[in-house]
């Protein structure tokens, strides 16, 4: 076991995953799309909300524990669905499926994991978590991955809404990013640099889609695999495919990528059980706002009905509380996640959840509260929010 102790803070987890994790998979986690303006607003957008601090308040027995959609969390906080996890360090799902375990939250794996549905569920102990879907045009491919989800033992269904065509990420084509890394001589000089990841890649069979290779028809070596998954996001999607996967799956429904009070309205009237304010981290609608200035108006418009969370720019338990505050359910975190794992693998995650949680504990505390479940924009100071 690795002292982790001196890393404090997310930063710290950032910068040594940029050391570990070869250069396209970590441009992947962390960059946006175009000019990047999105991705960077959402975290520098939540710097601008100032604290309240409140003294001689009795601050003991302090409680994080909360409910999302339902289920108990030990903070409101799941871990996101984010693509190529597995490649930010080998067996990366499950290794954060384990973590999130341990620790008392939700774990979300995406469509384009590394791992298979199947996979956590084996290494998990048929441990519940969550599955996000991307609605593609062969829909008996959907109809078979979400009876998968069933059988794993998924207890919520996360259906992704920003993502029916790819946002302009930059990076990723001047990498050219592709899981695994082609043997390039750009790509080998980089991974001889990084022998940690390549030990761990050579110590596993996880190498590419799992959700989709060996169950998607015609797909059946990675030339035929990344011709069929960017040939098969959906653009015609629209709420009637909503109605049909809500049917479908017939449990918790959860949609991410709300930015509108607009598509909030739809989204409450869907009968979805929660919504997540996002901008996919920035990677789709560059000149988007921040999800957590878009959050305010939509827990307005739709809080009473439905469940309102937010995903984008979280590094620190602060941010959690802010979110909170301005009337966040429960948050999200995909990149503060990522680095830990790159960095340190489970025990990283492990390290990224511990610093959230002490961080939102001690600074609801000196917001004068002692139950996250009484935490409101009370805490905040008018006019920075």
């Amino acid at each position: 076991m690795a002292d982790l102790s001196k890393i404090t803070n997310i930063e710290d987890l950032r910068v040594i995953a940029k050391r570990r994790v070869p250069k396209m998979f970590y441009d992947y986690a962390d960059s946006g799309a175009w000019t990047e303006g999105t991705y960077r607003a959402n975290e520098s957008d939540f710097q601008k909300i100032k604290l309240r601090q409140r003294v001689a308040v009795n601050m003991e027995g302090r409680s994080t524990r909360t409910t999302m959609i339902g289920q108990d969390v030990a903070m409101p906080v799941a871990i996101a669905p984010t693509g190529l996890t597995g490649m930010q360090h080998a067996d990366g799902e499950i290794l954060g499926a384990r973590a999130a375990k341990a620790f008392g939250i939700p774990f979300t794996l995406s469509t384009m994991s590394i791992c298979s549905l199947e996979d956590i569920a084996e290494n998990t102990d048929r441990h519940p978590f969550w599955f996000q879907l991307y609605v593609m045009k062969d829909r008996d491919f959907i109809e078979r991955l979400i009876e998968r989800a069933k059988a794993a033992n998924v207890t919520a269904l996360q259906l992704t809404l920003d993502l029916q065509i790819l946002g302009q990420r930059h990076k990723d084509i001047k990498n050219g990013l592709t899981a695994p890394p082609k043997p390039t001589i750009k790509n080998l000089i980089n991974l001889a640099t990084k022998p940690r990841w390549c030990m761990g890649m050579l110590g596993t069979k996880r190498r590419t889609f799992g959700n989709i290779a060996g169950h998607a028809k015609g797909v059946k070596d990675l030339s035929s695999l990344s011709s069929w998954t960017a040939e098969q996001f959906d653009p015609a999607l629209s709420w009637a495919d909503v109605e049909w996967i809500k049917k479908l799956w017939g449990g918790k429904l959860i949609l991410k990528g709300i930015m509108d009070v607009e598509d909030a309205r739809l989204a409450a009237s869907s009968g979805a059980d929660a919504l997540i304010v996002s901008n996919h981290g920035g990677r789709q609608l560059d000149g988007a706002p921040s999800s957590i200035a878009a959050l305010p108006a939509i827990v307005e418009a739709v809080g009473s009905e439905i469940e309102v969370w937010m995903d984008g720019g979280i590094r620190s338990g602060q941010d959690v509380l802010k979110a909170r505050a301005l009337g966040a359910r429960g948050t999200m975190i995909g990149r503060s996640f990522l680095y830990g794992l790159g960095a340190h693998g489970q025990e990283g995650v492990t390290r990224a959840l511990q610093i959230i949680h002490k961080e939102l504990d001690i600074t609801m505390a000196f917001c004068g509260h002692t139950q996250i479940d009484t935490v409101n924009s009370g805490i905040l100071l008018p006019g920075t929010f």
